[in-house]
């Protein structure tokens, strides 16, 4: 997700990495009590903008092994797991009978249909583009599939602790979009219990680190998230707690005061849910240190597993 363009406010002002706090959400742990403590530390007020462009149960530990992932986003493969894995998602698992909507973001279409993803639609607070192209890394990976790539490892692995899960884009159907509308429509139709969008961030060198972003209180227009702030926030406190343990990758330097936490109201996703719903910026495509994870299959991996993780222990107490 870049910061520049129509769809982002400038970045905020890049803050000192706060030490405490990392500390502390890497001690998270997925329940409630502890997880609202750490919104409460991120402030729980509003921040900054849908964007656009440029070209667990039990945790691992909470560093990167210090062996250099192999940068290959080429091995896009198939999540790993248990062949039980059911494709329609009817598995006898502990979420059985739970609906997960996965939205991974952009389209790698989206480069070709430029003057349809720059349609306006309405995001309740005000109209924005249909979609915008997302980034990439310096050597060409797109943030497009990076996310549909952790969306299919996703998948798999809800898919095994029997959730039923869609996806809001699969391969490369539509050949654009779909529109920010849409994605939110498509979870909402779908009456999901949890709804996550996967993105990857487009800042710059040396900004590092993901953040989970979580819906503030809209009430105009075509969007009303009074009802799914709470359950928002309790899902997205969970994710980044399990994401930072399977990963190691830090909170954002940049965004979140070292929380991992951003509040927003201008992002049409999460203003049109009427379902408990968070963004995640997994990291920074241009920090060349964040680069060479997000382009490694086996970080890919990992990846898909803290959202997971953070997803279930939502969904078990939901």
């Amino acid at each position: 997700m870049s910061y520049t363009g129509p769809e982002f406010d400038p970045p905020q002002q890049r803050r000192p990495r706060r030490g405490p706090l990392t500390v502390a959400l890497a001690a998270l742990v997925p329940g409630a009590l502890l997880g609202w403590l750490v919104y409460e530390a991120a402030g729980g007020g509003p921040g900054g903008a849908d964007r656009t462009v440029s070209p667990a149960p039990v945790p691992r530990s909470a560093t990167v092994s210090s062996a250099t992932p192999s940068a290959s986003p080429g091995d896009d493969a198939k999540a790993s797991g248990s062949p039980s894995a059911r494709p329609d998602g009817s598995g006898t698992g502990t979420l059985k009978g739970k609906v997960v909507v996965i939205d991974p973001g952009h389209n790698p279409g989206n480069f070709r249909h430029t003057a349809e993803i720059s349609r306006q639609v309405d995001i309740g607070t005000n109209r924005k583009e249909c979609d915008t192209t997302g980034t990439s890394t310096n050597d060409g990976y797109t943030e497009a599939r990076f996310t549909l790539d952790v969306a299919h490892r996703l998948r798999t692995l809800l898919e095994q602790q029997g959730a039923t899960v869609k996806l809001t884009r699969d391969g490369d159907s539509p050949a654009w979009g779909p529109c920010v509308d849409e994605r939110a429509r498509i979870g909402n139709t779908a009456r999901a219990d949890a709804a996550i969008s996967i993105h990857a961030d487009g800042s710059a060198e040396g900004d590092r680190g993901f953040h989970v972003i979580l819906p503030g209180s809209v009430h105009a227009g075509a969007a009303d998230t009074r009802l799914v702030t709470g359950p928002s926030h309790d899902l997205g406190v969970r994710i980044a707690g399990t994401f930072l343990r399977e990963t190691g990758e830090p909170p954002s330097n940049y965004l979140g005061d070292g929380t991992g936490l951003v509040t927003r109201t201008d992002l049409g996703g999460l203003n049109l849910s009427t379902v408990p719903k968070v963004f995640i910026e997994c990291g920074n495509m241009r920090d060349s240190k964040d680069a060479a994870l997000l382009t490694s299959g086996a970080w890919r991996q990992r990846a898909a597993q803290g959202i997971s993780e953070g997803i279930v222990s939502f969904l078990r107490e939901s």
